[in-house]
């Protein structure tokens, strides 16, 4: 399946322009950590691609590659003969690092004066980009984040536990830290550059309560925060990494955040 994929990508006509840089002046860089992602990572770099190039927006994606057994990075590596090197950006780790840590390293290697912070496992589709890139033109907002828990939002393939929890997480997190956002655990933002690298020197998490501290800081800091609902739709291949021990971190963090915040 997934050779006939990449085929279909070299084969298909829009493919022939992506090693050219749009003239505009804004640049969008999308961060993607991965960890055994080898079937989504084609189908979430093409769905990328296609949404971009049909709104004629200048993009780069920044792929952070944990040394996935799964041969993550190889096919990442296809896909830079594809869409060129300059269009995607490989970083290859040591390890599992931590997602916050992931972010900070392909921050470092970002070209774009805006970031877009999402997952690679297809449960954020890139079709929304654009409604959040309109937002921010049309509020002047410093960060533009997805929710599902707003009108228009939702989620889509998790079962009840699964609601549950994110549902409990969201509730403490809004009683105990008060941020500006309705889905604190989400992970679907947009920022300017400037912003994020501010917030950034400030962080101190790296795992999951790294979405949930970039938030609130930013509330903090008085950053203006906007919401575009989205709609989350559960992974289609591979395993989802929320476990006890992601819930138990989450935890702490945020009582540790409530503590020193």
């Amino acid at each position: 399946f997934l050779d006939r994929l990449i085929e279909r990508l070299i084969d298909c006509d829009t493919m022939s322009s992506v090693d050219e840089r749009h003239t505009g002046v804004d640049l969008y860089s999308v961060i993607l950590p991965t960890y055994n992602e080898r079937e989504n990572l084609p189908l979430i770099t093409y769905l990328l691609g296609e949404t971009f190039e049909k709104h004629d927006i200048n993009w780069e994606l920044v792929i952070v590659d944990d040394n996935s057994p799964d041969g993550t990075a190889e096919v990442a590596e296809r896909l830079r003969g594809i869409y060129g090197q300059a269009r995607i950006i490989l970083l290859k780790r040591a390890g599992k690092l931590g997602l916050g840590s992931a972010y900070r390293d392909g921050l470092k290697l970002a070209n774009g004066n805006f970031v877009i912070l999402m997952d690679a496992d297809l449960s954020h589709h890139p079709k929304f980009i654009p409604q959040f890139i309109a937002k921010l033109r049309a509020t002047g907002a410093d960060i533009v984040t997805g929710t599902r828990y707003t009108n228009g939002g939702g989620v889509y393939g998790w079962d009840l536990r699964r609601k549950l929890t994110s549902r409990v997480a969201n509730y403490i997190a809004d009683v105990l830290l008060s941020p500006p956002a309705s889905d604190l655990t989400g992970s679907f933002r947009l920022y300017k550059r400037s912003v994020i690298e501010r917030i950034m020197r400030e962080i101190v998490s790296s795992g999951y309560v790294f979405q949930m501290e970039i938030i609130v800081r930013a509330g903090r800091q008085r950053f203006r925060v906007e919401e575009v609902p989205i709609t989350f739709v559960d992974r289609l291949y591979g395993e989802s990494k929320l476990g006890v021990n992601e819930i138990v971190a989450y935890l702490k963090g945020l009582f540790t955040l409530f503590r020193t915040l």
